[in-house]
């Protein structure tokens, strides 16, 4: 795999030392709360196994799964959920977490959907933001890391499937995504 990967972006330390700091950051907002954290499936589920850790109260955790790429790379438009959550989030404070921010559309809906069911509070956790491809904007709470317009994969994030496995931020080969850039 490591072959399709024409440059680290962020390393593995740099990774884990900013998810630390956001755990902190993260315990310190909600420290007057119960805060349930949102997965967003499948790219969050590194950072936010990570990120759980370094927030030092109690907190719960649940998931959603959402399907917005059609084919792949391109954004389809059309939304959906696909496994929606297991709690009750009326009235509670709500940390939505994403491994990363994109076109913000796909963000942007979800949001929707969930201040449709009346939290206290809701608010975005992101591992990645990537502003130049931001079409819709999003407020982040929570940044990690600002990155450029390059289709990257690793550490949760994917290629059809592939790379989620790796424990950095890697640029993805042209060649592999037949792109010249994006996600």
């Amino acid at each position: 795999m490591s072959e399709d990967i024409v440059e680290v972006l962020i390393t593995e330390d740099a990774i884990q030392k900013r998810i630390a700091e956001m755990g902190r950051e993260i315990a310190t907002a909600y420290e007057n709360s119960l805060p349930i954290l949102v997965g967003v499936l499948k790219g969050s589920a590194l950072f936010m196994a990570d990120l759980i850790r370094h927030i030092a109260i109690p907190l719960e955790i649940d998931f959603i799964a959402i399907q917005s790429y059609a084919g792949g790379q391109q954004f389809s438009g059309a939304v959906r959920i696909t496994k929606d959550l297991d709690s009750f989030i009326e009235g509670r404070d709500v940390l939505l977490v994403e491994g990363i921010v994109d076109t913000g559309m796909t963000i942007g809906y979800l949001r929707r959907n969930l201040e449709a069911r009346q939290p206290r509070s809701i608010q975005l956790c992101s591992l990645l933001d990537k502003r130049a491809r931001r079409i819709l904007r999003v407020p982040i709470g929570f940044r990690g890391f600002e990155i450029p317009d390059r289709f990257v994969v690793g550490y949760g994030l994917d290629f059809r499937q592939l790379y989620r496995n790796l424990p950095y931020i890697g640029v993805l080969s042209d060649d592999v995504t037949g792109l010249s850039h994006g996600r």
